[in-house]
């Protein structure tokens, strides 16, 4: 376990600052890798999709976790 790492990115020309942890750092890298893009990109289309009451950084993991799941396929159970 990790602290949160702080990272600046810039979203429409804009930079901003998110904290995660460095697993999902780690996570989303191998996201945007999978959909051949660069974490900046990927990051831009997460903000881009979160309602304006969700957080980036919350919407991240959200989005890190979804993404999981989805290649892990059905949980049994």
């Amino acid at each position: 376990m990790t602290p949160p790492i702080k990272r600046s990115v810039t979203i429409d020309g804009h930079r901003t600052s998110v904290s995660l942890e460095d697993a999902f750092w780690a996570a989303l890298g191998q996201a945007a890798k999978s959909r051949s893009v660069t974490r900046a990109v990927l990051i831009g289309r997460i903000d881009h999709a979160r309602p304006p009451e969700v957080g980036l950084a919350t919407a991240i993991r959200l989005f890190v976790l979804a993404d999981i799941q989805k290649t892990a396929g059905p949980a049994s159970g």
